[in-house]
Parts: C-alpha cells; sequence; structure tokens
C-alpha cells in the first residue's frame, strides 16, 4: 500500500512539471493574471477563498514549489488580514500533511537503516523538539518543505508540529502577505519603489535575524528565569582551568582587553606541561638513544649497551618540565594582564563563581560569561585488589618514577591505546621488562589494520610483550609476589609485576565545581552545543572536559571559539570547526593522521580511493637507516581531493602538517606534486605520494597520441 501511495505521489508531482503547472505559480504569472482573478473574486469570493485555501494546501503538502508566490497572491488578492489568515492556516495544515505522509510513508524504513545514527535527533527532539522547531520556522536556513519531511520521521507527535509550525510561521507569513498588498498596487515602475514595498522587502531582509534575537531571547529567560543576574560585574570572563583551554581563553580575553580571572588549583600548564605530552615525549628520546645505542651497527659504528641512571633519566625529564614551565607560568600571564589565581573555583550561579583561595582565604566574583576548561583525568578500572596494587597513572608515574634509584624490571602497562602504546614502548627500550594488555583485539584500535600492526610489530622488536584479548580481572599479592590476573579466552592468566601503569583512557573532569548547583548537562563531557555555549549561553566548555577530542592543540583550538564567543557573542557567534584535526601517537615508528583513514570511510560509507608511498623508498629515509613506513592518502574517486592520510614513519607527526594545510584551505594532490620540496629532506615522501597518485590517474589514451606524435616527428 505505501509503494502505492509513493508512487501516486510522485507520478501527481510529476505532473505538475510535465503540463507546466509550476508556471501557473511564479512571480509574472501572479502579475499577469491578477486582473483576472479580481474579477472571479468579485463574482464569488467565497468559493475564490476556498479554491485558494484548498490550492495552497495541496502545494504546501506535495512540497511543490510556489508556496511564496501564493502567499504574496493572498496579500495581493485579500488583504492583509484575511490573506495572513488563509496562508497561517493552509500553510499549517498542508505542513502538516506532509508531515503525516513522511512519517507513514518513510519512517519506519529510516528508522530501520539509520536507527543508532538518529538516536541523537529522536532524544533531542523527545527533549526539546517544540522549540527546536519554532526555532527553524523563525529562522528559515532550511526549505520549509524539508522541515516538514524530516520532521516527518522523528517521534514528534502531530498536534505538536501543528500549533508550533502555526505559531513559528505565523510572523513570517506577515511579512510576506503585507508584500502581496504592496505588488497589488504596482502600476507603474515608480510602483515598485513605493515605501510601503520597500519596507516589506526590507522586513524580509532582517526578519530571520530578528527572529533569531528573539527566539534568543525566548530560551535565556526560560534557563535563566530562577536565577537573579548581578546589576554589575566584577569581570567580563572568569576562566576554570589552567590548561591549554584555559590559558589560551585567559590570553584572548586579555589580549582584547577584557577584565578576566584564570582559576587554577593545581599546577599552571594543565596535564599537558605536567603529567602528559611533554615528561612523555622527554622520556620518548631518552629511550629513542638507548635504542640507537643498541642498534648502532645500522649506522656503521660499534652497538654499546647503554649505562645510566634511571633516577638521571627522570631528573631530566623535570627539568625539561621546567624549562617550559615559564611559557605557561603566572608571571607570564599575570604580565599578558591576567588575574591569574590559585584555588578551587566553584560556580554558584551562571554569573557568580566562588573562590576557595590556597591559603585559605574565599572571595566571590561576578562575571558576564564562564569558560569551563577543568580537563580530564586517567580512568582508573575499578578491578578487585587495584587499590592496593601501588598502581600508577600518567599523572602520577612522573613524580613516582623520580624518587626511585633503579628502573622497573617488570612493569605492567594497562591499556593499548596511544598513551599505553607510547610508554610501553619507551620504557621497554630502557631495560623493563614491559607486559601490555589489552582488552581489545589490536592495539591502537583507531588506526587502520595494517597501521596497527606496524607499530606492534616495531614494539615487539623492542621487547614488549603484547597481551591482545586479555582482560584484566583482578590484583592479587602472593606473599611478596604482586600478580595481576587476566583472562583469555576463558583461562586465567597469572602475570608478575613490580609496577603497574593504568593507561586504559582519560575522562573529564565533570564535578567539584558547581555544574551539578545549577544544571549544567553532563554527559561523559559537559554537554555544549556548536558554539561551545553549555545550557546557559555565558557559560562555556572547551578542551578535554568539551570533548569530543583529547588533544592539546584541539584544546587551544576550542579556546578561540569559547573566548570569542563569550566576550563577542551578543554581535556574532563562530561555530566550532572539526573539519580538519590532526593527530599523532609517537611510539615508533611515529603514527599521525588527519581526515578519515580506510575503516573510517568504511564504517561511514564514504567512496574513496587509496594511494600508497612506501618510505622505504625514500632517499633521506635510505640515508638515515630508517627506511620503514608509509604514507596512505584517501581521496574522492576520480579526484585529487585529499579525504585524510595517515602516515606511519620517522617524523610522521612533523610530516603531517603539509597535509592539514592542503586539506584546511582546499588543495589537492595536484599541488603538493607541484610544489618544490627540499632534497634529500622526509618532506619529499608527500610529494611522491602526490605523484603515486597522479601516475595512477595518467590520461593513457592522450599518452598513446602523444608517443605517436613524438614518433612522427622523428621523421
Amino acid at each position: 500500500m505505501k509503494k502505492i501511495i509513493l508512487l501516486l505521489i510522485v507520478a501527481a508531482v510529476v505532473a505538475v512539471f510535465a503540463f507546466d503547472l509550476h508556471s501557473l505559480l511564479t512571480l509574472d504569472s501572479l502579475k499577469a493574471r491578477l486582473e483576472q482573478f479580481r474579477q472571479f473574486q468579485a463574482e464569488s469570493p467565497f468559493m475564490v477563498a476556498g479554491v485558494f485555501f484548498a490550492a495552497y494546501v495541496v502545494v504546501t503538502a506535495f512540497s511543490i514549489p510556489g508556496a511564496a508566490v501564493m502567499t504574496l497572491a493572498a496579500g495581493a488578492l485579500f488583504g492583509l488580514l484575511q490573506g495572513l489568515v488563509i496562508v497561517s492556516f493552509a500553510s499549517t495544515i498542508g505542513a502538516t500533511l506532509a508531515f503525516i505522509g513522511a512519517r507513514y510513508l518513510l519512517r519506519d524504513t529510516v528508522q530501520a537503516k539509520f536507527g543508532n545514527r538518529l538516536k541523537a535527533i529522536n532524544e533531542g527532539v523527545e527533549r526539546e523538539g517544540a522549540f527546536y522547531l519554532f526555532t527553524l520556522r523563525l529562522v528559515p536556513v532550511f526549505p520549509f518543505f524539508l522541515i516538514n519531511l524530516l520532521m516527518g520521521l522523528t517521534s514528534m507527535k502531530a498536534i505538536t508540529f501543528f500549533w508550533v509550525s502555526q505559531l513559528g510561521m505565523l510572523a513570517g507569513t506577515a511579512v510576506y502577505v503585507n508584500a502581496g498588498t504592496e505588488l497589488a498596487e504596482i502600476n507603474s515602475l515608480a510602483g515598485i519603489l513605493s515605501p510601503g514595498l520597500i519596507l516589506s522587502f526590507v522586513l524580509l531582509g532582517v526578519f530571520p535575524l530578528i527572529a533569531k534575537k528573539i527566539t534568543d531571547k525566548i530560551k535565556a529567560r526560560k534557563v535563566y528565569a530562577k536565577w537573579t543576574k548581578p546589576a554589575k560585574y566584577d569581570r567580563n570572563m572568569v576562566v576554570i582551568g589552567a590548561g591549554a583551554a584555559g590559558l589560551v581563553s585567559s590570553y584572548i580575553a586579555a589580549a582584547v582587553k577584557a577584565k578576566v580571572t584564570l582559576v587554577e588549583a593545581h599546577k599552571m600548564g594543565g596535564d599537558c606541561l605536567n603529567f602528559g605530552c611533554v615528561p612523555s615525549k622527554a622520556l620518548i628520546k631518552s629511550a629513542k638513544l638507548a635504542h640507537q645505542m643498541r642498534h648502532a651497527a645500522r649506522y656503521g659504528l660499534h652497538a654499546a649497551t647503554p649505562s645510566f641512571s634511571f633516577k638521571v633519566v627522570m631528573a631530566r625529564v623535570h627539568e625539561i618540565i621546567k624549562a617550559i614551565e615559564p611559557h605557561d607560568s603566572v608571571e607570564r600571564y599575570t604580565g599578558l594582564g591576567v588575574d591569574v589565581v590559585q584555588g578551587y573555583a566553584k560556580i554558584i550561579d551562571p554569573w557568580t563563581v566562588e573562590i576557595q583561595h590556597n591559603n585559605g582565604e574565599t572571595s566571590r566574583l561576578t562575571t558576564r560569561s564562564i569558560v569551563i576548561a577543568a580537563g580530564a583525568q586517567p580512568v582508573v578500572p575499578p578491578l578487585p585488589g587495584i587499590e592496593t596494587s601501588g598502581y600508577l597513572t600518567s599523572d602520577t608515574l612522573w613524580d613516582e618514577f623520580a624518587k626511585r634509584e633503579e628502573l622497573p624490571k617488570r612493569l605492567v602497562v594497562l591499556g593499548g591505546g596511544p598513551i599505553g602504546c607510547e610508554l610501553a614502548q619507551a620504557f621497554a627500550r630502557l631495560g623493563s621488562q614491559v607486559t601490555q594488555v589489552e582488552m581489545g583485539e589490536r592495539i591502537m584500535v583507531r588506526e587502520d589494520l595494517e597501521i596497527s600492526a606496524m607499530a606492534a610489530e616495531s614494539m615487539r622488536a623492542d621487547g614488549v610483550a603484547i597481551l591482545t584479548e586479555h582482560k584484566a580481572v583482578r590484583f592479587e599479592r602472593q606473599g611478596e609476589q604482586k600478580i595481576l590476573i587476566v583472562e583469555h579466552k576463558g583461562k586465567t592468566v597469572e602475570i608478575p609485576y613490580d609496577d603497574v601503569i593504568c593507561a586504559v583512557g582519560r575522562k573529564a573532569r565533570l564535578t567539584g565545581y558547581g555544574l551539578e548547583n545549577i544544571g549544567v548537562e553532563t554527559n561523559r563531557t559537559v554537554v555544549t552545543n556548536e558554539y561551545l555555549e553549555t545550557l546557559y549561553p555565558n557559560i562555556f566548555a572547551a578542551g578535554d572536559v568539551a570533548g569530543p577530542y583529547q588533544f592539546t592543540h584541539v584544546a587551544a583550538h576550542q579556546a578561540w571559539y569559547a573566548s570569542v564567543n563569550a566576550l563577542f557573542g551578543h554581535f556574532k557567534k563562530f561555530k566550532a570547526d572539526y573539519r580538519v584535526i590532526p593527530w599523532a601517537t609517537f611510539t615508533d615508528p611515529e603514527v599521525a593522521r588527519v581526515g578519515l583513514n580506510e575503516q573510517d570511510a568504511k564504517e561511514q560509507g564514504v567512496e574513496y580511493e587509496v594511494t600508497r608511498y612506501g618510505i622505504d623508498d625514500l632517499d633521506r629515509a635510505i640515508a638515515d637507516s630508517e627506511a620503514h613506513g608509509v604514507v596512505k592518502v584517501l581521496t574522492v574517486p576520480g579526484k585529487d581531493k585529499i579525504l585524510g592520510v595517515t602516515i606511519a614513519g620517522v617524523h610522521a607527526g612533523d610530516l603531517l602538517a603539509e597535509f592539514v594545510l592542503a586539506m584546511k584551505h582546499g588543495l589537492g594532490l595536484n599541488k603538493i606534486l607541484g610544489t618544490i620540496h627540499t632534497y634529500p629532506t622526509w618532506a619529499e615522501a608527500n610529494k611522491y605520494a602526490a605523484g603515486e597518485w597522479k601516475r595512477a590517474h595518467a590520461p593513457e589514451k592522450v599518452l598513446v597520441w602523444l608517443g605517436k606524435y613524438h614518433a612522427w616527428r622523428l621523421g
């Protein structure tokens, strides 16, 4: 039955265009027939009104182009008041019929096919569907017929759709009908410039802006209803957390001369400086040098077993942290104009932050806007015995190991993600007996299978025992021996260890600073919209606490949007742009990526071509005895447009930057191929990858004819 109805609808729409009936619904046609319609109206006013009403319902229900012209016609024929009543009800009834039709014909099929992907949309519609629809009706960014059809695929009630559409379209309808009343008076070119007509079209232009402002005010009034707004403010912005997002947010505010306070309870610089990026890369460098000493023969030197003090190695890590600290220090940011406060911040209401200073004092600040940049912390799995296991995390291992004279002999790393892989390989290269436990089928699961396998092969060559499909069950002590019990294919395995590092992921810091007091929604991260606004339009979140990416460079990227929207959002807001996000894992070989990889493209149903260039063929890689790795580029089939790039090899993180720039600015592989790259450098790998694509898309027929041409030229 559904198929028959769908065929009838398609046939009706085709007939409209086949018999050129849609040409009747144009402005020229309206003006040409206006006097004729007026004569009919004078003879049978009720019949004309009824036919017009029915025609409008049909046009709207079948999504036939021409509703806007008919609205103008309503003003011309019936005047403002009567025309507004006719169009308001006819358009709403027609829209609701289209809504019901889409629900009956398409909803079950669409939900069955895309159920999981539509889950968030369905939940949003169930929670605030009426408001979303009202906003769309007020601000006609999308064609109304699309709204009718798409809303029919959701769980919204038909009666809700009807009354919200009626209310939401009323103001816009009034503007169009009013314009139609002026069009009725046009008898000459001079009539086009009548003040009333000009005013109508000015209203059409500015109405979406006015409507959005009204919508924002209504929503804000609802959100802020139970709070008392301060008469004046102490600050333009208060930033909670001095990691990458907090530092950048406060810097931007100070740079534009806003009065900003940055509150940090622990260490300036956040996780990246103190526990993550900086110390791990310092350790990786020492470990890589130890590895090169053991394999010096590949460089024509005598191999040597590195001799070192582990305490000195860890001291170097802390020295590097101290060397970078001034970049993120209280003194620097105070000098930039930021009011830096050491203490714990707590949001009391949408405009008030209470600070428990580290010296014991308490103060309160009122502020126009708040940026939450509280970061993330390591996940500690709730395994039996873990609290007495002596476990470490990526946050605590640096201080703990700095106290040690000796390298941990038997080290277990829980987790096969980027952090776990970097630490496991580094400690193995320094000489620890490392066992890496991963519950999934492979390590680095977000990368393509071959890239994951390449990393695992290198790590195993360095001595890491990688146990995939092994689930940690509990920790035990057998006398002085510490044991991790894991499960593998139904059997238990005992892993003795001296130290264990939990690297199973990081979670956003969501408690302790007042979100629960004011009702800000959280779901693994602080829930924000595309402008990084929370439930409250003056409270923003950026960095790891906001997600969806836990990278320092993304935190800084988000901070720009959060701070600019917080300070200038009353003029213009900017949507956070996640289209080109690079990331890298600093194992050896490094793995760096931007955009889609193959497994992402397959999961998302994106068509692609793959171009590969083996770094084993790169002159500089051969000269450095590092001839291993690959550059993989995904492109649109038949075109040089880049969809994503994965590089595995030495300096992969640095090589990726050229592709990030290309994707950001819409440059294809032909542009990279046509750019001079210094010889001999690692960067040539990018050019050669582009060359591989060019060879695969060479115009073979043209080349055949060129061959014949040159043969003819030989005589």
